[in-house]
């Protein structure tokens, strides 16, 4: 069927009181944006939905495009028609047609937002079931108000009406922005994407952060990492990801050159929060975000999460930290990041694995074994050398891999 229009139904805004207001308008204007492909749509506001006109655009695409915006709990896609009862009876009743095409059961409901309307509620939804049973081909229309598969729903309001069929679940969550910014630390797994889709779904501004060695790691390991921001800057209002490139082989190098080797992941990984706590201060971000997973290997058992985030004040959020990995894959997968994921190639938290690494680090001993090399200045080293990409979502950047590999294997 040829929609009308799209109502655009509100998750959990309507829960935030007084703030209401601001978190829709955040939404209507996130929405318009990811909308702006299609000129021809009229996009208007109300208090607990958002109505979207189509004149002719195709509904799939357009719900498509919606599906990037998070705090949308659903589309209920219909028909408009005038504000009488015959003009509803008239739209209803290729609606219900089409909802009973599969042998569905259908009942009517109303709500009339326009109480001047001379029906009441109950009374235009017998009037309408009455026509559509009257006006249906034989068989072609299974009643069933106690237990319908599908209800069809009018609404009344003063300017045109709406009867809608057809509902879609949508993302859910809480329109990107309205909950601060985070610093997402960005390997080139399957986790930390999962876990930057679930912080944005949370309503947070994400910007990521990368650690690489070269020549330990090459440039296709930074073509993954770029190919999953591209794939994350579609679920952000202005549709880009900042990524915060770090060169951290002179600080990793130093590590495993001083610290037993069972310790080395450890102390990289508490290097690697005081980097990430470096940038966040000069962008003024408060949060730190990663795919870190209970449990998955050695740096993560609680331990070892008490050990380095020893190092830093700024909270820690770990989406996925109690996901096993068959629901990080479906995530991957649904948000189109899986296939890049896992590509064979490698970044520095691999590189330097060792075989038997600590699962219950000390803190006492991490700070015994930091004292060995001067680790400061390397720390400073990595902020201020750190190199910023934008990404934009639908122009991907295809690294020259030849050449940067050819330098990498001079250094």
């Amino acid at each position: 069927m040829k929609y009308d229009v799209i109502m655009v139904r509100l998750g959990e805004l309507f829960l935030k009181g007084k703030n209401r207001n601001v978190f829709i308008d955040k939404l209507f204007q996130t929405a318009k944006a990811k909308l702006a492909v299609f000129p021809d749509l009229v996009i208007d506001k109300t208090r607990d939905h958002i109505l979207i006109t189509l004149r002719g655009a195709d509904h799939e695409a357009v719900v498509k495009r919606l599906d990037l915006v998070f705090g949308i709990h659903s589309y209920a896609l219909g028909k408009i028609c005038d504000s009488t009862l015959e003009a509803i009876r008239e739209t209803a009743l290729p609606v219900a047609i089409e909802a009973c095409r599969d042998g569905n059961s259908i009942k009517f409901e109303t709500r009339r937002g326009w109480k001047q309307f001379p029906l009441t509620s109950i009374e235009t939804s017998q009037r309408v079931a009455e026509h559509v049973g009257e006006n249906a081909p034989e068989g072609a229309i299974h009643f069933n108000v106690a237990r319908p598969d599908q209800v069809v729903r009018v609404f009344i309001k003063p300017k045109h009406s709406l009867v809608v069929a057809k509902v879609v679940p949508a993302s859910g969550g809480l329109p990107v922005g309205l909950n601060g910014r985070s610093l997402l630390m960005l390997s080139g797994g399957l986790d930390s994407p999962v876990a930057g889709y679930l912080m944005m779904k949370r309503g947070l501004l994400l910007e990521g952060i990368h650690f690489e060695s070269p020549p330990y790691t090459t440039a296709r390991a930074r073509q993954k990492v770029y190919d999953l921001a591209e794939k994350m800057a579609h679920y952000l209002p202005r549709g880009s990801f900042l990524i915060h490139v770090i060169p951290f082989t002179k600080l990793q190098k130093e590590i495993f050159a001083s610290v037993p080797e069972s310790y080395g992941m450890t102390v990289m990984r508490r290097m690697m929060y005081r980097v990430a706590e470096g940038v966040a201060e000069s962008r003024n971000i408060r949060l730190l975000s990663n795919g870190e997973s209970l449990g998955q290997v050695a740096s993560q058992t609680p331990d070892s999460m008490w050990a380095i985030n020893a190092v830093t004040d700024l909270p820690v959020i770990r989406p996925v930290a109690c996901m096993d990995k068959q629901e990080i894959m479906d995530i991957a997968r649904k948000i189109d990041t899986y296939d890049i994921s896992i590509r064979p190639f490698e970044d520095c938290c691999t590189v330097f694995v060792p075989k038997h690494p600590v699962t219950a680090p000390k803190k006492e001993k991490c700070e015994l074994y930091e004292t060995r090399f001067d680790w400061a200045p390397l720390v400073e080293a990595c902020v201020e050398n750190a190199e910023t990409i934008k990404i934009e979502a639908g122009r991907p950047i295809a690294l020259d891999r030849d050449t940067t590999d050819e330098i990498c294997s001079l250094l």
